[in-house]
């Protein structure tokens, strides 16, 4: 198959990829290009059955997606980039970095979650529903944002989720679920680079997603502290799963300190 779709932009060192969340597609880092690209090359994917990269069912999981971003990394010829996922490619990310070690700086994970293994039945029944996944994924989609975000991104963002085709949708919901409950811990235990999570909701065991208040420590965070011993934890407080959209300029100062501060590569 061909390198799914992908947008370069500026130059310098280290180079950043980009990879976005279910549903969602490389657009949402638009403002994080145009803040970083006059000093950073920038990468920006749209991962298989997203945005512009065709995918079926069958071909979606998310070691598959951390190879397809792996591949445009050995492809473009990166130097070792920093590789920033939100939600879903938080997941992504992680693969990426271990499937491509020479091609990786240090990782961020943007509001990244963990599904707990009681999510499968609730997925499996909430699909067998009458509209149960339309439903499922307007929920989510809605517990995303608060008050304070803008309307029209919201609404814009929602809107996008519910194209996504039912059978993709289904497939990654469910892959993310396996993923967590059987490899995530796993996976980020064996990263051997620079790591920053940067957080700004949780979700409770239903997951209804909250925001976050400063200085917070949630269970998922818990989980990757274990795991990654040295990671830098940065709460963006009392916004929504979409710091990157509706706290952009205080997510950029957050990546570019973090990324100021990495070791000369």
């Amino acid at each position: 198959m061909a390198l799914i779709h992908h947008v370069v932009a500026g130059q310098g060192r280290p180079p950043i990829v980009f990879v976005h969340g279910f549903g969602c597609a490389h657009g949402d880092w638009d403002a994080q290009v145009a803040h970083l690209s006059p000093r950073h090359q920038t990468v920006a994917v749209d991962l298989r059955g997203h945005g512009a990269s065709p995918g079926s069912a069958a071909d979606c999981s998310i070691e598959r997606y951390g190879a397809d971003v792996a591949d445009v990394m050995r492809a473009l010829s990166l130097p070792p980039a920093v590789l920033v996922g939100h939600s879903m490619g938080c997941r992504v990310v992680t693969e990426a970095a271990l499937q491509a070690p020479a091609h990786t700086a240090a990782v961020i994970l943007v509001d990244g979650s963990q599904f707990a293994a009681s999510m499968a039945t609730v997925l499996r029944q909430r699909f067998a529903a009458p509209d149960g996944y339309a439903t499922l994924v307007n929920g989510l989609f809605t517990d995303m944002f608060t008050t304070r975000s803008d309307p029209a991104v919201a609404a814009a963002v929602g809107a996008r989720a519910a194209t996504l085709p039912r059978e993709i949708g289904e497939k990654m919901l469910t892959d993310m679920q396996r993923y967590d409950v059987g490899r995530l811990a796993a996976s980020l235990a064996s990263l051997r680079v620079p790591v920053m999570a940067l957080q700004s909701t949780y979700s409770n065991e239903k997951r209804e997603r909250r925001p976050m208040t400063e200085g917070q420590i949630t269970p998922y965070l818990d989980m990757v502290r274990t795991n990654i011993p040295w990671v830098e934890i940065e709460i963006v407080p009392d916004t929504g799963h979409f710091p990157q959209l509706d706290e952009s300029a205080r997510t950029n100062a957050l990546i570019d300190r973090f990324i100021t501060a990495l070791p000369a590569v």
